[in-house]
């Protein structure tokens, strides 16, 4: 039986993982119904869409395999982890390329290289997408292999026994794992916090040009930038513990019973979560949509209660009080 502080991680864990999904899900539905309506996007919301749908897979991978390894329920879990490496793969590519978008986008930097990445990649971000989905397909083959051939050294293997050509190919088979996992990772982990930093250098730099030229910290854009600023910065620690997250989750060397490992994924999660509200909130597209559908709720369950006021005030028939006659 799993302690109260494991039993407390967890239930944070799960819910945060639904209102993930319903999150991703949301942003993921507003943005692809008008991509596919043939409605022209921004570059910027084509990525993001992109990533609300990788995210929203890979917090209901995450999700249901963590459930029914709770429940102790029989299945294969080979084909959750090729499809969950695919997930983060693509996750991280694509938040490298939100990133590296917005870098270009926002950051002043008069450099012709800058100059001419701004021009690339504004005009790119198809070709991109499609790329990032390339990598990840292809940088997901080894995973495929690997998690199969286990399989079936698995199933073929009798019970109680410590086959040493076995053994020795499951070892090889996990160290190269790990380190094709961390190469994989690691590429776009570095373009993410490349072009974090740079941008953040940036709007730290002109904060600190309009303070000297208009000082007083009630300026609205002084705000705004400060503000950005540190949903960056926050960012940029809670998604920079992701990655060791993922090395550690990879070694199998926490167990699903130990109360900070439940501990270590509600915080990690929780960075990925976050900027996920921090998208939502900056896109005016979005907020409209949310904003129009909290609108449509409120004016429906005002509607039902109307109409019970209604129900409730006119008396059933056959229930008025009969008329004295004098």
């Amino acid at each position: 039986m799993p302690s109260l502080p494991t039993l407390f991680f967890m239930a944070i864990f799960f819910l945060e993982s639904l209102a993930a999904m319903l999150q991703n899900g949301f942003m993921a539905a507003v943005l692809g119904w008008e991509w596919a309506r043939g409605r022209v996007l921004p570059m910027g919301d084509m990525i993001v869409a992109c990533l609300a749908a990788s995210r929203f897979g890979l917090h209901g991978m995450t999700f249901t395999n963590n459930l029914l390894i709770i429940v102790n329920f029989s299945y294969n879990a080979h084909y959750f982890g090729i499809l969950w490496d695919f997930s983060n793969t693509l996750n991280f590519w694509l938040n490298a390329l939100l990133s590296a978008f917005y870098c270009v986008k926002i950051a002043s930097f008069s450099h012709p290289t800058f100059l001419w990445l701004r021009w690339r990649l504004s005009r790119s971000v198809p070709r991109l997408l499609l790329g990032s989905l390339a990598i990840s397909v292809l940088t997901n083959i080894p995973s495929v292999i690997g998690h199969t051939i286990t399989s079936h050294m698995e199933a073929s293997q009798p019970p109680n026994t410590n086959g040493t050509w076995t053994e020795w190919v499951r070892i090889f088979y996990r160290n190269f794992f790990l380190l094709h996992e961390i190469l994989v990772l690691l590429v776009p982990f570095l373009l993410f916090l490349v072009s974090t930093s740079l941008l953040m250098f940036s709007l730290h730099r002109h904060l600190r040009q309009m303070r000297c030229s208009q000082p007083g910290p009630r300026d609205p854009s002084t705000r705004a930038h400060t503000m950005v600023l540190k949903s960056l910065g926050f960012f940029l620690i809670f998604y920079s513990s992701y990655f060791p997250s993922l090395m550690v989750a990879l070694t199998n060397i926490m167990t699903l019973q130990l109360h900070w490992y439940w501990a270590w994924q509600v915080v990690t999660y929780t960075g990925i979560f976050l900027h996920s509200t921090i998208l939502l909130l900056s896109s005016p597209r979005l907020r409209r949509a949310l904003k129009n559908r909290l609108q449509g709720c409120e004016a429906t369950r005002c509607e039902g209660l109307n109409r019970g006021q209604i129900r409730g005030q006119v008396p059933p028939k056959g229930s008025e009080e009969p008329v004295q006659q004098g």
